[in-house]
């Protein structure tokens, strides 16, 4: 099944709203078979929603459409929907009660424009929507089917995987499709494609390999489609076994895992707990870790000591180190992670301490240099890098460059 994802909204082709709903529904979709051919953003107009079904609708046999179902007069998609399949506006009662029972518990006022939101295609199929005002609606024609949602992420998503999905299944005809991802460290993409240049010559057509480059590290992924299932996974199993022989000797992990996940898993295995000392990186490090859930069982918490005093009370940086060497050196960043680590009496500990730019300050080095310390019981590891410029650039590669160097010094020490 051909299949196109459409969001409509000003808000994002403006930039001011990250568009989050066609990478999960691609996600799905993915999962599901379906055959995603574009994803494309336009604007909340009647002509832009016409010639967006007018296109999409030429090549694809199913078409998901997110975005312009709100009560105000600004969304007009399921107005030209309803033209669109020459169908009819009518009142449906059982979505009307619902939003009146909902405002009611919520103690809001119902209004005209609240009672539009139950105003649906005569002759379409209503999808609920449980978690909002805004209904789904399905249409079917020629064969062909376009599904309205909310823009609303966790409205759509509701949508998806209460009516959309499994509607779709019922349909059925979809190939089933497998895939294993691998996570290679230290080693980077033009690298490994030389070394798997023999292996992904002899791969079967319906088997494909993507490259995946992340900072620190490379995701490789096999994808296969078949209406086989047993045959798919025992030839995606096969392959993954001889992927892995490929980097006998380097640092791979089977499993996509990002950093957090890889560290939460070794952590949590091992019993062993981290800690964080941050200067440069602003806590960035530690949002990254706890923007995750069950990271409690590892992560004893972090400093950020963005001033020298806070440096010097907090984590015993030595005053002398700092006037001799600058806030921003190799023994600063020494002191600062086994500052830390003696603080909370952790396994491991990062530190961070650079110059993110756009000024030097009073430091000795340039813009763009950042130390990252790592330790551990046994082990010591300091490093500069020099991120260059812009700001944004430098402490998000900091903060990359923190969980590859942690990673590499816990492969090395377990």
């Amino acid at each position: 099944m051909k299949t196109s994802i459409i969001t409509i909204g000003d808000e994002i082709l403006i930039g001011q709203v990250l568009d989050t709903n066609s990478q999960w529904m691609a996600s799905h979709l993915h999962t599901l078979g379906a055959e995603l051919m574009e994803s494309v953003s336009i604007s909340d107009t009647k002509e832009a929603i016409v010639n967006g079904l007018n296109h999409a609708l030429s090549f694809a046999d199913l078409v998901i459409v997110t975005g312009g179902l709100g009560p105000t007069k600004d969304d007009v998609t399921k107005y030209t929907l309803v033209d669109y399949f020459q169908d009819e506006l009518v009142l449906n009662v059982n979505v009307l009660n619902f939003i009146k029972e909902m405002f009611d518990k919520r103690g809001i006022p119902f209004s005209e424009l609240n009672k539009n939101q139950a105003m649906l295609p005569k002759t379409a199929t209503v999808l609920p929507n449980k978690l909002g005002t805004a209904s789904g609606m399905w249409f079917e024609k020629n064969g062909k089917i376009v599904v309205s949602l909310p823009g609303v992420p966790y409205e759509m998503k509701g949508l998806m995987l209460d009516e959309v999905l499994p509607r779709l299944r019922k349909i059925g005809g979809f190939p089933y499709q497998a895939y294993q991802t691998y996570v290679l460290y230290g080693l980077g993409e033009s690298s490994a494609a030389e070394m798997l240049e023999v292996f992904e010559d002899g791969l079967p057509n319906h088997i494909k390999l993507a490259y995946l480059p992340a900072p620190g590290r490379l995701r490789l992924r096999l994808t296969g489609k078949s209406f086989d299932k047993a045959n798919l996974d025992q030839t995606i199993t096969n392959l993954g076994v001889e992927l892995l022989s490929v980097f006998q000797g380097y640092s791979i992990e089977t499993g996509d895992l990002n950093y957090v996940d890889w560290l939460k898993q070794y952590f949590v295995n091992e019993g062993k707990t981290l800690s964080i000392a941050e200067s440069c990186t602003g806590g960035k490090i530690a949002s990254e870790i706890t923007a995750e859930n069950g990271v409690s069982s590892f992560f004893l918490g972090g400093v950020v000591a963005y001033n020298a005093g806070l440096k010097q009370s907090i984590l015993k940086v030595s005053k002398e180190t700092i006037e001799n060497h600058s806030v921003v050196s190799k023994e600063v960043a020494k002191e600062m992670v086994l500052g830390v680590q003696k603080l909370t009496e952790s396994d491991y500990a990062i530190a961070t301490t650079g110059n993110a730019g756009p000024t030097a300050d009073e430091t000795d080095e340039t813009v763009g240099i950042v130390y990252i310390a790592i330790a551990s019981k046994t082990s010591l590891l300091v490093e500069r890098f020099n991120f260059g410029q812009p700001r944004e650039k430098v402490i998000e590669q900091s903060k990359n460059k923190a969980f590859e160097l942690l990673v590499k010094e816990i492969l090395k020490n377990h």
